[in-house]
């Protein structure tokens, strides 16, 4: 039994994340009171600020992770000593990739400033390509976006994996006075897309010095258009997981940082990760009329409040509460003045599920009660219905591996089980219904930020990272494919 905390904010808050659970897990690898991707679980307290709400759960003693021995903090690569059962070759990886942080980072800054939009990435699709060009990699480009390929062939054959970085920026302004922010006003960088380039580069130098000991091929992929565009999706149209390849990817791997998770540690879970999101729009149709003589019309407006609190009770009542939904009614819109009943309402939002099952029992049921609730006004409804990105499931044999891969190349207990599906979606989940694969979480909450509870979250206009933990990513890149082929010549 656990008691719900609610929250209501002066500032925007991404849809998926229309509900805050407060709870305690004691699996949570050290990191109790913590944005796990984009949820929280918060600390308890007595009550909130910032709310009349109150809260009576229970956690295990916080620490300030931030301080634990081993986290390095610009001596991450220098510790080698941290498993005694770890692979040597895999915990090299990490100092290797501590000597590009340079590189690293001045990639990234680079990518932020000039930030790209949807599908048409040309500059950022051209950064890429120049540091990339002195590994002599096979590269290809897209025809119906700005993405690239590289592709990383060992000497022995063997089967193929994609690593994926995403490209593309976000329409939003930047506030957070970098003083390498965004020269584009409208553009930014704010889901640290510009992070996921640079580790993948990062990568890309590791993986190519070891070409030679590499049993199969490493894609790497550059992805634009996941803001909404289904850049993976269209990838896949033109061939990323075949063509110019000798066998074809059979595997996948990406990381998404994530300031509310503290820099140096990696969050995931077998199965669901992410969950799908789809819109909706509905335009309720009556008959306008003047507002002192509604009898005269058939009014809109009343159907569109009651069928607001209907689909609530949609989901509440007829979805399973295990295999959850979440259904926001984000925007409402009828009438232009005070003595005039409209003949239409607008009404738009967003449905999250993290499971194909409940994904297509929420649609079934939506239309029977928006139908239902509009007949039973007089009022007629139209319904437009977009399925966008599907679940994000991670594949549990390679969860289990890239846990492997991170105790070895960073020591034992940076990587914790996420308890639960984030509800923001994710264009990766296109590749993972085609091949097994998985994506993590990597904590990049900045420096000045002692808890990551209050860093800025993705999508924020004061989003910023820890750029220390760059070099992680680039490790855990690199050390994904190299364990995955390994353990795929051992059969």
């Amino acid at each position: 039994h656990e008691q719900i905390g609610i929250e209501i904010l002066g500032r925007n808050v991404d849809r998926a994340l229309d509900h805050r659970v407060a709870r305690g897990d004691e699996h949570l690898g050290g990191i109790p009171g913590q944005y796990v991707g984009q949820r929280r679980f918060a600390p308890a307290r007595s009550n909130y600020a910032d709310s009349h709400c109150s809260i009576v759960t229970h956690f295990p003693p916080r620490s300030d992770n931030r301080n634990r021995p081993g986290l390095g903090f610009g001596t991450m690569g220098d510790s080698t000593t941290t498993d005694v059962n770890s692979n040597e070759g895999l915990n090299q990886l990490l100092a290797e990739a501590t000597a590009l942080a340079e590189a690293m980072v001045a990639w990234r800054r680079d990518i932020h400033a000039n930030p790209e939009l949807g599908l048409d990435n040309p500059r950022t699709q051209s950064a890429i390509a120049s540091a990339l060009e002195p590994l002599g990699l096979d590269i290809r480009t897209g025809d119906g976006a700005s993405w690239l390929t590289a592709d990383i062939v060992g000497d022995a054959d063997g089967p193929t994996i994609l690593l994926r970085a995403d490209t593309d920026a976000l329409p939003m302004t930047e506030h957070t006075g970098e003083s390498f922010a965004s020269t584009v006003d409208g553009r930014a960088h704010t889901c640290g897309h510009d992070g996921h380039v640079a580790m993948l580069l990062g990568a890309a130098r590791l993986l190519a010095a070891r070409r030679a000991e590499l049993p199969g091929t490493v894609r790497l992929v550059f992805q634009p258009g996941e803001e909404g565009y289904a850049g993976a999706k269209v990838m896949l149209a033109e061939g990323i997981l075949t063509e110019g390849l000798a066998q074809p990817v059979t595997a996948a791997f990406a990381i998404h940082v994530t300031p509310n998770i503290p820099a140096g540690y990696l969050g995931m879970r077998p199965g669901p990760q992410m969950a799908s999101a789809d819109e909706f729009t509905v335009r309720i149709k009556g008959r306008g009329t003047h507002a002192s003589t509604p009898h005269f019309g058939i009014d809109p407006m009343p159907a569109a409040a009651e069928l607001v609190g209907a689909l609530s009770t949609m989901v509440t009542r007829r979805i399973e509460a295990f295999d959850p939904a979440i259904l926001t009614v984000a925007h409402l819109k009828g009438g232009t003045t005070h003595n005039v009943i409209s003949d239409e309402v607008l009404m738009q939002g967003t449905v999250r599920c993290v499971s194909a099952r409940t994904r297509d029992r929420v649609e079934e049921l939506f239309a029977e009660v928006v139908h239902g609730v509009t007949s039973a006004h007089g009022c007629t409804a139209e319904i437009d219905y977009h399925r966008g990105y599907p679940v994000t499931v991670n594949h549990a044999g390679i969860t289990e591996l890239v846990g492997d891969v991170c105790d070895d190349v960073v020591g034992p207990d940076r990587m914790f089980p996420l308890p639960s599906p984030v509800m923001g979606a994710e264009d990766f989940s296109y590749i993972l219904e085609e091949v097994p694969g998985a994506m993590a979480f990597l904590g990049v909450c900045p420096d000045d930020i002692a808890n990551s509870l209050e860093a800025p979250s993705c999508h924020s206009d004061l989003m910023r990272l820890n750029e220390d933990a760059l070099p992680l990513g680039a490790a855990m890149h690199a050390g994904v494919a190299i364990e995955w082929l390994d353990r795929s010549q051992r059969g």
